[in-house]
């Protein structure tokens, strides 16, 4: 059966962990770290009320972060409560998954593409080109194994690089980042195979990842490898920490 939703919730935090977490009532609260929205945005544990905000909203403003919360299937109620109180809409995602043998159907060519821990200097450096810096860097560092950053290379140049790790079978791919001069030429598409290799070797049965809505390339890109798109997720931000 594949993955649902919520297991793909759990897939997140286990590949893409916080820096730390607290419980605050029926709120898991999680200090990114400047490691990104995933790492710290707010959850619910269970269904919450008016009466419950303000811990949240105290919780994420004393560790310095804006007040965001992730909207999950089943938050609709949340959804509505946080529009009513001057939230916006930030970054709907989509999410993905199929069984990695549904992906391994070609191997990409030898010394195109590499599994590799840890990354390299160059690997940084193309991360950083597309604005994922040394916060993330250390989501991907205290990330538990197994994990892996993949390098690609082409026209005999570094080509982009991404990130793999695995959570209780399901192999998720993020920070998938290629140059922009290399783009449009199956890197992409190489990267995915490779993960998926790389990721049934190290144990997982399926590849998962992440991606907004708005990224219409990349969502292309899933379906026509034959992933399954299985639920959505957005996020919730107070007007007054829009940037």
């Amino acid at each position: 059966m594949m993955p649902s939703a919520e297991q793909l919730y759990e897939v997140i935090d286990g590949t893409w962990p916080a820096a730390s977490t607290q419980t605050h009532g029926p709120w898991l609260i999680r200090e990114g770290g400047g490691g990104g929205q995933r790492v710290s945005a707010a959850t619910a544990r269970q269904p919450v009320s008016a009466e419950d905000l303000p811990a949240a909203e105290a919780a994420m403003l004393a560790l310095h972060q804006p007040r965001l919360f992730q909207i999950r299937a089943g938050d609709d109620a949340l959804d509505a409560l946080l529009a009513a109180r001057g939230y916006e809409v930030v970054d709907p995602v989509n999410l993905w998954v199929a069984p990695v043998a549904d992906i391994i159907n070609e191997v990409p060519f030898p010394l195109t593409a590499f599994a590799l821990w840890e990354p390299l200097a160059i690997q940084i450096d193309i991360w950083a080109k597309g604005d994922i810096g040394p916060g993330r860097i250390a989501v991907m560092e205290r990330a538990p194994q197994p994990k892996t950053s993949l390098l690609g290379r082409q026209n005999d140049t570094p080509a982009g690089t991404a990130f793999v790790g695995v959570h209780d079978g399901i192999a998720m791919l993020h920070a998938l980042e290629i140059l922009p001069h290399q783009r449009k030429q199956g890197m992409a598409r190489k990267f995915m195979r490779l993960a998926a290799s790389w990721a049934q070797e190290n144990g997982a049965e399926y590849l998962s990842v992440v991606c907004t809505q708005a990224n219409t390339a990349a969502n292309a890109l899933y379906s026509s490898l034959g992933m399954t798109l299985v639920g959505q997720y957005h996020y919730r931000k107070h007007k007054d920490d829009l940037k």
